[in-house]
This record gives structure tokens, C-alpha cells and sequence, in this order.
């Protein structure tokens, strides 16, 4: 998928992209703070710096911060107008940077630089599955030993006739939100961009990328969330 893409996309709808999150996400409570509250409870230690890969309004990141509010992040996407969004929602902490940059080719930490916990949601199934094999072995080479790797994404199931009926009931709980037809176009505009695969997988090519535990610790429906340990 060509970055610009992804980019003018996801400028195009950064202040609206909040208020629909919910109404994409039906498993939006569970998916985001359950699952972030068992991450933060099952690290072994506070982590000191954190890395959001495709962060956008840093809806993820402040799930991390409400568990710890002292650790350094760094959030990083390609869309400029959605880190200003973040930026709004993490206003004035020191301990919070920006980086715009596709991290799938430019990794927003130098060589040597490492951190304990690397998170990202609803941003690496843009990716050709070539090109989500090289990040995670990024991402290993960029987290501590004993660091963790989470990944909140969507995901496609094996069976083509499982997945279109997935795909449908997903579909249809969006249009029972009450989603405005505009904001509803625009989002199939988006989906056109997507480029899932399975959650076994993943799991597969993180295992090959040199992590020692992966789990999927949450599915439902279209979403997962995926911990990897190295």
C-alpha cells in the first residue's frame, strides 16, 4: 500500500475520527481498556519509554498514560493533521514527543535505541504482508530483552465464506450506529486500504521474527489484540 494513501486518507478525517471510533469498534470498551488495563497489570515493570506506531490522535497512548503517566513516549504516524489531534488531547507533558514519519520504512528509533513497550492499533493492516514481516523484525531489533510488543488490529479469518459473513455482520452493526451516510462513505473509502491478514499469521511471523511468546490475548469480531514478548 503506498503511504500517501494512508496519509491523505487519514488527514482527511483526523477530527472526526475520535467520535466515530465507536461506532466502527461495537467491541470498542473491551478492545481498548480491558485489554490495555491487563497489559499494564501483567508487565513485570513500569516501563520507561513507550513507542506508538501509527498513533494518530493518541487514542492509544492515553489508555497507556492513564496506567503510567511518568513513562516517555514517542508517538509516531504519517498524518500530520491526526498528531495534532494527539497533541491537543496530551497537551503541554514533556514527557510526550511527535514524530511524523512511515514508520514501516523509517523507524522512529535510531540504530541502538531501544524500548521496553512498543504498542500500535488499527495501523499495521494497512501494511502488504512483506512489509508487516520487516516491521516486526524492527520492532524486535527496537525492544528491550523481557520488552513486550502490542498490537491492537484488524484481522481477516482463514475461511473466505466465515469471513464474508464476519465482514457483513461487522457492516451491518455499523450502519445500525447511526453513522451519517457521508462518514459512512468515507470509511469504505478507507477500507479500501486495508490489507488483513489471519491472527495465526501474525503470530507466525512474529515467532520468526525472534520473539519468545506470542499470544493473541483478545478477538472479536474483526479486532485483536496481539502480545508479543521478546
Amino acid at each position: 500500500m503506498k503511504s500517501g494513501e494512508v496519509q491523505q486518507q487519514f488527514n482527511l478525517v483526523s477530527k472526526e475520527y475520535d467520535e466515530n471510533r465507536r461506532k466502527f469498534i461495537p467491541c470498542f470498551d473491551d478492545y481498548y481498556e480491558l485489554t490495555t488495563d491487563f497489559v499494564a497489570k501483567s508487565l513485570e515493570k513500569t516501563p520507561s519509554k513507550i513507542i506508538d506506531l501509527g498513533a494518530g490522535t493518541g487514542l492509544l497512548t492515553s489508555f497507556y498514560f492513564k496506567h503510567f503517566s511518568e513513562s516517555e513516549y514517542l508517538l509516531a504516524d504519517i498524518a500530520e493533521e491526526m498528531l495534532k489531534v494527539a497533541k491537543k488531547r496530551i497537551e503541554n507533558l514533556q514527557n510526550v514527543k511527535y514524530i511524523v514519519c512511515d514508520y514501516s520504512k523509517d523507524f522512529p528509533l535510531k540504530d541502538g535505541e531501544r524500548a521496553e513497550l512498543i504498542i500500535s492499533a488499527l495501523s499495521i493492516h494497512h501494511l502488504e504482508n512483506e512489509e508487516k514481516n520487516s516491521l516486526f523484525q524492527k520492532v524486535f531489533q527496537h525492544i528491550e530483552e523481557g520488552g513486550v510488543f502490542v498490537n491492537y488490529d484488524q484481522f481477516c479469518v482463514k475461511d473466505k465464506g466465515v469471513n464474508a459473513k464476519i465482514e457483513k455482520y461487522w457492516i451491518d452493526q455499523i450502519q445500525a450506529s447511526g453513522i451519517s451516510d457521508t462518514e459512512y462513505q468515507r470509511w469504505l473509502e478507507r477500507k479500501k486500504l486495508d490489507r488483513e491478514c489471519t491472527v495465526q499469521d501474525e503470530i507466525k511471523w512474529l515467532k520468526e521474527a525472534g520473539f519468545s511468546a506470542v499470544e493473541c490475548i483478545y478477538f472479536s469480531g474483526k479486532f485483536g489484540v496481539i502480545l508479543a514478548k521478546k
